[in-house]
């Protein structure tokens, strides 16, 4: 077994930013710094190599609207809309995340792996935050990946997955934990949230273990969106998948992020996972996310993902 270094998540001495790690595989803070559309090329620089450093950073007290929240995202590549959700009212690319009911998705996931050149980073802004919980989690796919016994090792270095949006939202709902009438209104919006999502359904083959195109570290690409793994058999897929996850999400290899309204986090979506965590009851918890563009995997062995299925659900069946 691979030993991780004892604090990964370490500072680069030589960076301009006030950077305060968080977690110690995981997360920094960036203090004194305002996010803008009008930052210098310089800082931008700094900003991404901390990403690609701490893979996820967070930035309090920022004064951004719609505008400026595409703007700053454009500094780091090409915004994207969701590919099947609606953007948010008043912007260009914006998703927005508003659990109206008390209820948000909880699940481990990387955004949007259902597609081959899924997103390189996003930015997720606080705008409504509950008074207490609706905490954010990260996990570190690197460390993860560097921590597995070998001989989980070398299965994974050449294993597939097919990640698909028509995943099982019936064990996202159990996962939830929630239960009564918050369980009734919970399924309610999963269902609505499902017509939306899966409109077009996407399956893709991604390699489980990605090289990071700017590192060139390895890292785990799993999550809620894989349905199964390039030959095995569904029942082994899951229990497969099962003992993976726990790897990546062992407490170890995350951080946690109270959340203020106008808090901004930016992770490296190459690299690590994330979920909600739905603790606030019928509070509102309301944050927008803006993606940037990203590459295609490339495996260990130079083979690149490739999508083997994008077409309309049909409408009135399942997807």
């Amino acid at each position: 077994m691979t030993i991780v270094a004892s604090y990964p998540n370490a500072k680069d001495p030589g960076s301009p930013l006030d950077i305060r790690p968080v977690g110690g595989r995981i997360g920094a803070e960036v203090r004194g710094l305002q996010l803008s559309g009008d930052l210098d090329a310089d800082t931008v620089a700094a900003i991404e190599a901390a990403l690609v450093r701490h893979k996820v950073l967070f930035f309090r007290d920022q004064n951004l609207d719609n505008d400026t929240h595409e703007a700053a995202a454009a500094l780091f590549g090409d915004p994207v809309a969701h590919p099947t959700v609606p953007v948010a009212e008043g912007s260009k690319y914006l998703l927005e995340l508003d659990s109206k009911e008390g209820y948000a998705a909880s699940s481990w996931h990387t955004d949007v792996t259902f597609l081959d050149a899924y997103p390189k980073a996003s930015l997720l802004r606080g705008i409504t935050i509950p008074e207490a919980g609706g905490d954010t989690l990260w996990a570190n796919g690197e460390t993860a990946y560097e921590g597995l016994p070998e001989p989980l090792r070398q299965l994974v270095n050449h294993l597939w997955a097919v990640h698909s949006n028509d995943y099982d939202y019936a064990a996202q709902l159990s996962a939830s934990g929630a239960s009564g009438a918050d369980r009734t209104a919970a399924a309610e919006q999963l269902k609505k949230h499902r017509e939306v999502f899966a409109s077009t359904i996407y399956e893709t083959e991604h390699p489980v273990v990605r090289v990071h195109p700017v590192s060139g570290q390895r890292s785990l690409l799993l999550g809620h969106f894989v349905k199964r793994f390039v030959g095995l058999s569904e029942q082994d897929s899951a229990r497969l998948l099962n003992v993976l996850q726990d790897h990546i999400t062992k407490p170890e290899n995350t951080v946690r992020w109270s959340w203020r309204p106008n808090d901004l986090a930016i992770w490296d979506n190459r690299a690590t996972q994330h979920r909600a965590i739905a603790d606030f009851g019928l509070q509102r918890r309301t944050l927008r996310r803006a993606t940037v563009a990203g590459d295609v995997p490339v495996s260990i062995d130079g083979r690149k993902s490739r999508t083997i299925r994008a077409e309309r659900a049909v409408q009135g069946q399942p997807a």
